[in-house]
């Protein structure tokens, strides 16, 4: 029995126990690890970060996917980029009233190595028959792309969430968005990475009708809260009352373990710190 020892940060960390190597590979793209532990189950990593376990991939997945779906309230079409374990179709598949959904992966080898490992993730979904799965670069499938898009979901994968989004890939994103259109995608941990959210902050200001931040407690998400970017075209989305978002739930029959509509509201609620970093501590 060894141990994986995370190496995001220089002098702090989190270390996971390997009861069993399950695959280990570079890809081409990155250095692939699956292995099983016995609190958190199966346990993905990249380049040396923990990306996602069986235990608690649903928070992530879940705030990633239903609070967008349901501020929009009427979502037919969702882009995900990223997302190869398959917890973020699965959540998007729920939605009986998504009408197609385009999946695009720059890693095949991860691909099919999540379908392998990590099936408890996708639990199905991979073979909905409204899914069209891509492997291509995400930012190069965007500026090639014509359709728009109700919503955009960006699961990052590239060193955990140490690796920042460029600007370019906000305003891509954003010319693919239909009216309404939501696009949300995983930041960091501000506590930790404040630069990354930082960044993100002014990539997203003067693009969007309304742009922010929510978080969510991500039990391995390593140094503190996990953060998500919004971009919203229509500044009304962040503020749908909780009757609303209550009404949009209850319709879809989703069932969650972490999403419920009070989490929705609640989660748009940040910290002082993190207010002030991104410029908006006195006004929003």
């Amino acid at each position: 029995m060894s141990d994986y020892q995370e190496a995001l940060y220089e002098g702090y960390g989190q270390r996971f126990t390997i009861d069993r190597m399950l695959h280990d590979v570079r890809t081409g793209h990155q250095h692939l690890v699956i292995f099983e532990n016995a609190r958190m189950g199966r346990v993905m990593a990249l380049d040396g970060v923990i990306q996602t376990t069986e235990a608690d991939e649903f928070i992530a997945n879940e705030m990633l996917t239903h609070l967008p779906i349901l501020a929009h309230g009427l979502v037919r079409r969702v882009l995900i980029i990223g997302g190869a374990d398959g917890g973020i179709v699965r959540e998007v598949a729920r939605h009986r009233d998504v009408e197609s959904i385009t999946m695009v992966e720059a890693d095949g080898a991860m691909l099919e190595a999540c379908k392998t490992f990590l099936p408890e993730h996708a639990r199905g979904a991979f073979n909905d028959a409204r899914l069209n799965l891509l492997i291509d670069d995400g930012l190069h499938f965007i500026n090639a792309c014509e359709e728009t898009f109700d919503v955009i979901i960006c699961e990052r994968t590239h060193a955990g969430t140490a690796e920042e989004i460029s600007g370019d890939f906000y305003q891509a994103c954003r010319r693919r968005l239909g009216d309404g259109g939501i696009l949300v995608a995983r930041a960091g941990a501000p506590f930790m990475q404040l630069a990354q959210v930082q960044a993100a902050a002014r990539s997203m200001n003067g693009l969007f009708a309304d742009w922010h931040f929510y978080q969510a407690a991500v039990s391995t998400c390593s140094g503190g809260a996990m953060s998500f970017a919004w971009g919203a075209c229509d500044s009304a989305s962040r503020r749908q009352p909780l009757e609303t978002l209550c009404q949009r739930f209850a319709g879809s029959g989703v069932v969650t373990r972490y999403y419920n509509p009070h989490v929705h509201l609640a989660a748009f609620a940040l910290p002082q710190y993190v207010l002030q970093a991104i410029g908006k501590a006195s006004n929003d």
